[in-house]
C-alpha cells in the first residue's frame, strides 16, 4: 500500500480508503443490498491486511448502522491511532424540526450521535455531507471550529458543493481565526469530469485533500456496457439521476477502459481506478466493497501506472455532462405536523 500527506496536515492515509456504506442493516432506512456485521467482518480485515487504514461512512447511511458496525470492527480489528475514521452529517435521522441540517443545534447533536454509534472518543475527520442552504456559512464554520477545539473532532472536511461555495467557506474561516477545511469529497471518474474545471484546481492551489466518492461510477466502469447490472445497478435510484443523458458517450468510455483492460490483461476496475489516483491533486478515493476481488482490484489499481497515451484514450471519448453531485440527494422536505 502507498500512503500520502492528507493535504496540508501531517495526516498521513492509505491512498485508499474503504467506504462504509456497503455496511449495515439492509432493513434500515437505506439500501437494501449492504451487508450485515459478520458479512462485514471479512472485509474489514482484508482491508487492513492490505495496509488500507482510512475509513470512510456518515450517519445517513442505513440509519447510523454502517457507524455502528465500522466502529465496531475497528476496534476489535485495529488499533485506535493507527486507523483514520471519517463520518459525516447533514441529512436528516428523523421527521422532526432541528434533526439534520447544519446549524449549530443540529452539527452538535450529529457529532456527539456518531461518536455514540462509533465506540470512539473523538473522530478523525467530520465532514458537511452537504451545503445547507438554509443555515449561514458563517455558523456552519464557527461550529465546526467549535467541535474540533471540543476535542471531540481532528480534522474537518467537505463534500459535494460549487466551487465558489467552498472557496467562500474556506475565506470566512482565514478571516475569523477558524478551523480550516483540509478535505474535499466530491465526485469523480471517467465518467463524470465536471470537477476538474473549478474544483480540482482550487483544491490544489489551497492544500485540499481530494478524496472523490464513487470513483467506479457505481460499478458502471467495471464491466462491459453490453452486460446486465448488478442488484445494487437495478435499486440504485441514483444511476438513473447520474447517468441516464449521457448515456450513449458514456458508453463509449466505458469501451475504451474496456480496450485498455483487455491490452493490459486486468480487470476494468484497475484500469477506471488507476487513471483516479493518477489524477493531480487526488489524495485518496473511496472504493466500497461487498466482494473480496473489489478490494483485490483496489489494491492492484494503486501499483497500476497508465501511460500518457492510455490516459488519452480514456479521456477522448468525455463529452460535457449536467452537473451532479452536490444536487443529487436534495435536502429531504420536512413533512411535520406542528400542533400550535
Amino acid at each position: 500500500m502507498q500512503y500520502a500527506q492528507f493535504g496540508n496536515t501531517g495526516l498521513t492515509v492509505s491512498r485508499l480508503c474503504l467506504g462504509c456504506m456497503s455496511f449495515g442493516d439492509a432493513a434500515a432506512e437505506g439500501h437494501d443490498w449492504t451487508l450485515s456485521e459478520e458479512e462485514s467482518r471479512p472485509f474489514f480485515r482484508q482491508a487492513l491486511e492490505a495496509g488500507i487504514n482510512f475509513f470512510d461512512t456518515a450517519n445517513a447511511y442505513s440509519g447510523g448502522t454502517s457507524e455502528e458496525i465500522t466502529g465496531k470492527l475497528l476496534t476489535e480489528m485495529a488499533r485506535r491511532d493507527e486507523v483514520v475514521i471519517a463520518t459525516k452529517g447533514f441529512f436528516r435521522w428523523r421527521q422532526a424540526p432541528n434533526a439534520g441540517g447544519l446549524s449549530a443545534k443540529a452539527l452538535i447533536h450529529a457529532v456527539d450521535d456518531s461518536l455514540r454509534r462509533l465506540g470512539t472518543d473523538y473522530i478523525d475527520l467530520y465532514q458537511i455531507h452537504r451545503l445547507d442552504p438554509l443555515t449561514p456559512m458563517e455558523e456552519i464554520v464557527e461550529t465546526l471550529d467549535m467541535i474540533v477545539r471540543s476535542g471531540k473532532v481532528r480534522y474537518v472536511g467537505a463534500s459535494s458543493m460549487n466551487a465558489w461555495q467552498f472557496q467562500k467557506m474556506l475565506h470566512i474561516a482565514e478571516r475569523g481565526g477558524f478551523k480550516k477545511f483540509v478535505s474535499m469529497q466530491n465526485y469523480v471518474n471517467l465518467l463524470y469530469r465536471e470537477e476538474e474545471r473549478e474544483m480540482l484546481p482550487l483544491c490544489r492551489d489551497a492544500g485540499i485533500a481530494v478524496t472523490p466518492w464513487s470513483p467506479l461510477a457505481r460499478g458502471k466502469l467495471t464491466r462491459p456496457a453490453s452486460e446486465g447490472g448488478t442488484k445494487r445497478a437495478e435499486t440504485d435510484r441514483l444511476i438513473p439521476a447520474l447517468y441516464s443523458r449521457t448515456e450513449d458517450a458514456d458508453n463509449e468510455v466505458i469501451g475504451a477502459v474496456e480496450a485498455i483492460a483487455k491490452a493490459r490483461g486486468v480487470p476494468m476496475a484497475q484500469v477506471a481506478l488507476a487513471w483516479v489516483l493518477q489524477k493531480p491533486g487526488v489524495t485518496s478515493p473511496i472504493v466500497g466493497a461487498t466482494k473480496p476481488k473489489h478490494i483485490e482490484d483496489a489494491v492492484a489499481a494503486v501499483e497500476l501506472q497508465l501511460s500518457e497515451e492510455e490516459i488519452r484514450q480514456l479521456e477522448a471519448p468525455y463529452v460535457p455532462h449536467p452537473v451532479m453531485g452536490m444536487f443529487d440527494m436534495p435536502v429531504p422536505e420536512l413533512k411535520v405536523s406542528v400542533r400550535g
